[in-house]
């Protein structure tokens, strides 16, 4: 266990080097000078030779590739992450400040999401065949099939305008999060409830489910005493690398929304080439899949002896 625990741990490191590595490329390929815009943010319109030699030794632009990104990993692992073209202001500051309502919207939709899918799923499975059954497989095509956003404008246009539930502009509180992470959560349930009915009908049909039913118990309790622990598992891996996703999904939902959150403050970044902004944003989703997946591989060891066989 501890050695495939190591292994894992390894591997997560890697992987969020290699991402590092893609993030920071972002800024030497932009177009344009950096060090430019850097002093224009800071309402240095007209800057003279010295302050441009200064800045550009100061972000190592003046070294080689291979020691502007050791340099600029330097300073990520101590929280600076350069400052916005924009605003003149630390990258991380303005992150700081508008992740709190990002995390609420996601953290909500999470729950929506996994409450969905669960009872959708397990109704689904108890009640194959029948009407139940094929409403949920209707409305899980449909909701794979359809976008997001496509959703989101229409909960915006017949729910929030035509019926009046919610408020077209939201303040980024717990009084208004509910629409939008519905939204996202219904959503993405779709998905999540099509790979749980299916690893559910598979525990169903295994010898230990039939062993269960031929000593007399019933079909609610062999679907939740024996089909949901080992149906389970590719379930919670999926939920696990979504939250990645739901990060960088993050932003068309909070512009249509106009929720004040992290998403709405990287599309003004995207429009305006802010590419300090854009990097801090992208390292932060992808921290946080290796995070989540690394999270999802541990637990999925702890459960599944198999697993931990498979790493050995």
């Amino acid at each position: 266990m501890a050695t495939a625990v190591l292994q894992r741990l390894f591997q997560a490191v890697l992987t969020a080097l290699a991402a590092t590595v893609i993030v920071w490329a972002l800024l030497p390929l932009s177009p344009g000078d950096p060090v430019m815009r850097i002093l224009e943010a800071r309402f240095i319109h007209e800057p003279n030779d010295m302050q441009i030699a200064n800045l550009r030794e100061e972000l190592a632009l003046d070294r080689p590739l291979p020691l502007q990104y050791v340099q600029w990993l330097g300073r990520v692992v101590q929280g600076d992450l350069s400052v916005s073209y924009r605003t003149g202001r630390p990258v991380l500051t303005e992150i700081a400040e508008r992740l709190p309502a990002t995390l609420l919207l996601l953290g909500t939709a999470l729950v929506v999401s996994v409450l969905v899918s669960l009872v959708l799923a397990l109704v689904s499975v108890a009640w194959r065949g029948r009407w139940p059954d094929r409403l949920i497989l209707f409305y899980t095509q449909v909701g794979a099939a359809l976008p997001t956003f496509v959703f989101a404008l229409l909960v915006l246009q017949y729910v929030v305008v035509g019926a009046g539930v919610g408020k077209v502009l939201s303040n980024g509180t717990l009084a208004l999060v509910l629409l939008p992470a519905l939204t996202i959560g219904i959503d993405r349930a779709a998905g999540w409830t099509q790979l749980l009915r299916a690893s559910l009908l598979e525990a169903m049909n295994a010898n230990f489910a039939q062993v269960a039913r031929a000593r007399g118990a019933g079909r609610w309790f062999v679907l939740w005493r024996h089909a949901l622990p080992n149906g389970l598992l590719p379930f919670l891996t999926a939920v696990g690398v979504s939250i990645g996703a739901l990060i960088g999904g993050a932003p068309i939902i909070e512009e249509i929304f106009t929720w004040p959150g992290l998403g709405r403050y990287v599309l003004q970044a995207l429009s305006a080439r802010d590419f300090p902004v854009i990097q801090g944003f992208v390292l932060l989703s992808g921290l946080a899949y290796v995070i989540t997946s690394l999270m999802v591989d541990l637990v999925a060891m702890i459960i599944d002896p198999r697993i931990r066989a498979v790493a050995r």
